[in-house]
């Protein structure tokens, strides 16, 4: 017998504010920020945009963390320390950063085709080696909740929605998910965690660059979403970890004394970071 879909309310809504990152880059920050520091699993969500084709994020290392990068317009590029280089226009990446490894994420312009611009995720995880999962925009499947020609599709990027689940299996188990409303409608996402999503159920519509931040209670088994033709929103969610988290910057641990060793790693080149003093990519020295 399936539960009642009672639905999550929001409890927090968050800016996130337009700011310089990285070489140039603009980005709007919500989780991450001072206003949300951390809402596990996640570390950061990123909105991105990269105007020029000498901007975006040089050479840099991470440990500790999955970066997850959703493109939704333009082509962004990938180099890293490990050998791995792609472009990837529309599509997802998800980098599991382990021991550690240093990259480089640049825009590709081309005349008449739009500004890179998407969402990048940072997922904080059980300690793992360095992986890669990615998809083209054309293997995201999708769903339609209420038939192809209904008011709601959703691209699933990871995680099960309507009876179609995504090829990508992350660590950490997260759902992520690109809803869209094609005209006014409801739907009702399913969802076994808390979550942020930047538009709710709530009677007051939502603004564009808001992150809510969901209620979850054990009864309320999913979230109610409505939307006026042309909506657009992510909905996130993933399983709490049971872990402390310590930040510094690109490093994610779950003590003091990690972050220490972490940083060690990194200035003596050992450790996952072998070649922190003498790789550099292409991509971002042109």
């Amino acid at each position: 017998m399936s539960l009642a879909a009672i639905s999550r309310i929001v409890t927090k809504k968050v800016l996130a504010v337009e700011t310089p990152e990285g070489a140039g880059a603009l980005v709007r920050r919500s989780i991450g920020s001072m206003n949300l520091r951390n809402l596990t699993p996640f570390l950061m969500l990123d909105h991105f945009m990269l105007p020029r084709a000498q901007y975006g994020f040089p050479d840099h290392p991470h440990r500790g963390q999955a970066t997850v990068t959703y493109m939704l317009e333009g082509t962004s590029q990938h180099e890293d320390s490990a050998g791995t280089r792609e472009r990837y226009a529309g599509g997802v990446q998800w980098m599991c950063a382990g021991k550690g490894i240093i990259h480089a994420e640049m825009p590709v312009h081309a005349k008449g085709q739009p500004d890179p611009r998407g969402l990048q995720l940072w997922v904080d995880l059980p300690k793992a080696d360095p992986t890669y999962q990615e998809l083209a925009p054309e293997e995201i499947p999708t769903a339609y909740p209420q038939g192809i020609d209904g008011p709601v599709k959703i691209k699933v990027i990871s995680g099960k929605s309507h009876g179609i689940e995504s090829p990508v299996r992350p660590l950490g188990g997260c759902w992520y998910f690109h809803v869209t409303f094609t005209k006014e409608g409801t739907m009702f996402q399913e969802l076994p965690w808390k979550g942020a999503v930047k538009i709710g159920s709530d009677t007051t519509a939502i603004p564009a660059f808001h992150t809510a931040v969901l209620s979850a209670d054990s009864e309320q088994t999913g979230v109610s979403l409505s939307g006026a033709e042309g909506t657009e929103l992510v909905l996130i969610a993933g399983e709490p970890l049971d872990q402390t988290v310590f930040q510094y910057g690109p490093f994610v641990m779950t003590t003091r004394e990690e972050i220490q060793k972490t940083l060690v790693d990194y200035q003596t080149g050992k450790n996952g970071f072998e070649r922190a003093h003498t790789w550099k990519s292409e991509i971002a020295h042109k």
